[in-house]
């Protein structure tokens, strides 16, 4: 049994934020790399990494994966505990050493998504890590819906007591899903997608997106409501605000004067750029950075990375999709492997102010994945977490 705060890694090709160490070692102690060495090393104990490549463990700011596995298919609702484990064990098979679950603080039976449901979510989170049997660095990315009252004021009590309990800083995204804005700017993408969801004639899906309409028109000043809730905890350092599928330089500008920091899958190209130009982090999708498309007709993802408009990519609904994206973008000849794997790790860290991990560098904690870049789907070989406690730390 491997150590995993304690071990030297040789043989490997070694991915630095800022060139390819070629037939190198990494030496870690107590979970802190301590040499990143040009030279391999021999001896007893040494882990050969027969040629493979050693990357951070990759950092997904925005997953709602967790959330599919309670109900993995129409009529089948698993345990939750069971669910968070079982989707553990694919986040760390794509490579994922941390993680931010994507929690809907909303009631929306359309999505089966419910308050009582989100605060299940975040309470197993929580205890997932405290009782020190997590394999990976789980957190949660609450999503508010800001047309949903109930979610507001749920939302605030969670808020209030991440404060008390010392949490690490909350991630919050503010979201207004309602067709015909945001990410559905053109409604006809997102009634052809309840075409083929609900099994549908277009017309029908017509309807059903009016319904969603007017039902969401109903609740629109709340929005200003939410906001400024918001705002205020974000403008006082008390959580990290993330603006949810900006469509123009309008709306990304007055987002940043309410104390949002990231422009989280921005939909068009002029939102990006407006990020950048006020200093906010982008995020996009690695789904759409690998298929090199948006599936509702925004902005492609290799488009802003092509442009060094976009800071990192987080998986969305499909953890394998990070690694999937590297090796599309370097194969397709949209960058190099360094900026490539940078899209996953130091990038995504940098977002979400994570300065201890997401790079093979001296001081940095050792959360590392050996991979093969031989299929579309890259091979992951070996991953340590430092989240990952060994039978001997366990006794």
């Amino acid at each position: 049994m491997i150590d995993n705060r304690n071990f030297v890694v040789s043989n490997v090709d070694i991915v630095t934020d800022c060139q390819v160490i070629t037939n190198g070692s990494v030496a870690v102690r107590d979970g802190i790399i301590v040499d990143v060495n040009e030279s391999e090393c021999h001896g007893a104990g040494v882990i050969d990494g027969r040629g493979a490549t050693l990357i951070p463990g990759l950092i997904d700011t925005h997953s709602d994966a967790f959330e599919k596995e309670i109900r993995p298919r129409p009529g089948v609702e698993l345990p939750i505990d069971f669910a968070l484990g079982s989707f553990e064990g694919r986040a760390r098979a794509a490579g994922i050493t941390t993680i931010f679950h994507g929690v809907a603080f909303e009631e929306s039976d359309r999505d089966d998504r419910s308050i009582e449901q989100a605060l299940t979510m975040c309470s197993l989170v929580d205890n997932w890590q405290m009782r020190g049997s997590a394999t990976i660095d789980h957190r949660v990315l609450h999503r508010l819906d800001v047309r949903d009252p109930a979610g507001l004021s749920a939302l605030t009590h969670r808020l209030d007591r991440c404060a008390e309990t010392d949490s690490p800083l909350p991630l919050v995204s503010f979201e207004d899903h309602t067709p015909g804005q945001g990410q559905y700017a053109d409604r006809t993408w997102f009634e052809r997608w309840v075409s083929g969801t609900r099994n549908v004639g277009l017309n029908d899906a017509r309807d059903i997106v009016d319904n969603i309409i007017e039902h969401r028109e109903a609740f629109a000043q709340h929005r200003s409501t939410a906001l400024e809730a918001l705002s205020r905890r974000a403008l006082n350092g008390d959580i990290l605000l993330m603006m949810h599928d900006p469509t123009d330089e309008n709306e990304v500008i007055h987002a940043h004067n309410v104390g949002m920091a990231i422009a989280e899958f921005p939909t068009t190209a002029l939102a990006a750029v407006a990020a950048h130009e006020m200093g906010m982090r982008t995020v996009s999708g690695g789904p759409n950075a690998m298929r090199g498309t948006s599936h509702s007709g925004n902005v492609s993802a290799r488009e802003l990375i092509s442009e060094g408009l976009c800071d990192g990519l987080a998986s969305d609904y499909l953890p394998s999709t990070l690694l999937g994206a590297v090796h599309a973008l370097v194969g397709d000849g949209v960058c190099d492997i360094v900026e490539g794997v940078k899209l996953v790790t130091a990038g995504p860290a940098g977002t979400v102010g994570l300065a201890d991990r997401g790079r093979i560098a001296l001081g940095c904690r050792a959360d590392l994945v050996l991979v093969t870049f031989d299929h579309a789907m890259p091979t992951v070989r070996w991953v340590v977490s430092q989240n990952d406690l060994g039978p001997k730390d366990m006794q």
